[in-house]
């Protein structure tokens, strides 16, 4: 249902970030359910109701467990319920480690394509900072929405998983020349558009002069950047109540600064006109990621499934139907 679909799933969390700008949306905060005994990891609950045109309601429960790569599986995995917007019966149960992806990598290509727009130049050189699964799915929204490059970066922690993802990149083609990085600062001083998609917990990136050639940044993992870095640059997010909480870089610049006044706009405020995006400073987009986003390419799946008759039902799921028996 999203294979080979990268602009019909952008332009739908396009509409989505739309209908939740104008406050057509239920999103409260996500609710983090940690652990004493495994600090790294966490399970996330994600409720939202989205109105407008998509009309449905539910959760996404998706685990965050860095220790999984060490052994060779995903870091994250998720379920998505979808809920009937008008009697709150439970629809679906769909894996959702793909649509979480997607809906991420979605946003980070319309994102790259709004602000850019915006500064009045595309960015011909990119770089990958983190080569897992987000990286992957980025890579595929920028290529498969009419990004080209003439170079592409990558670096990693492991030499293995970035010689893995150049292969990968020179395989899909696209990218120009394709350079692994040793060191992370190479990198973005070589990049005119940076991702950042990594598992990083606390900033791991503290010099602001890194990033003196004003590029802009898709900082989707959110932890990498110090605050003192962050302050240095225009700063839109997805939603500023979300983005500035669970130590997040700009929450730590929050916290450093007293205030949100570092804080440029939205994706939305942008999308709409109503902030302008600067070219002499760098520009860092971080999206804590919304649940109404899941919601929508959920949806999009379901109602996409039952058009072409491959909806899995189980029959009498809700058994007890009579109040009365």
């Amino acid at each position: 249902m999203l294979d080979g679909r990268h602009r019909e799933v952008v332009d739908l969390i396009e509409r989505a970030y739309r209908v939740h700008g104008a406050g057509d949306t239920v999103n409260p905060p996500s609710y983090f359910l940690r652990f004493p005994d495994r600090p790294s990891s966490r399970i996330i609950a994600l409720p939202a109701s989205a109105g407008g045109d998509i009309r449905v309601d539910g959760l996404k429960w998706i685990s965050s467990f860095p220790e999984n790569v060490a052994a060779g599986l995903p870091r994250a995995s998720a379920v998505l319920i979808l809920n009937d917007h008008d009697t709150g019966y439970p629809l679906a149960c769909l894996e959702s480690s793909i649509i979480s992806a997607a809906r991420t990598a979605a946003s980070a290509a319309l994102a790259a394509d709004t602000l850019s727009r915006r500064r009045g130049e595309r960015p011909r050189r990119i770089g990958f900072v983190g080569t897992g699964l987000i990286a992957r799915y980025v890579h595929q929204y920028l290529a498969g929405t009419g990004w080209e490059f003439d170079e592409t970066g990558v670096h990693d922690l492991s030499a293995e998983h970035a010689a893995g993802f150049a292969g990968y990149l020179e395989r899909a083609g696209g990218g120009g020349r394709v350079t692994v990085h040793e060191k992370a600062e190479d990198l973005v001083r070589g990049s005119d558009l940076v991702v950042f998609a990594t598992i990083a917990g606390t900033p791991h990136v503290t010099d602001p002069g890194w990033f003196a050639h004003h590029p802009l940044v898709l900082h989707v993992s959110l932890r990498d950047l110090a605050p003192e870095v962050i302050l240095t640059g225009a700063n839109f997010v997805d939603d500023v109540e979300h983005c500035l909480k669970a130590d997040t870089s700009p929450h730590l610049a929050e916290q450093l600064t007293g205030g949100r006044d570092f804080i440029d706009g939205t994706l939305y405020d942008v999308l709409t006109g109503a902030r302008a995006v600067p070219a002499d400073r760098p520009v860092f987009f971080s999206p804590f990621g919304l649940g109404v986003l899941d919601l929508a390419l959920g949806k999009h799946v379901y109602d996409a499934l039952g058009a072409s008759g491959e909806l899995a039902v189980q029959p009498d799921f809700f058994h007890e139907l009579r109040r009365y028996g």
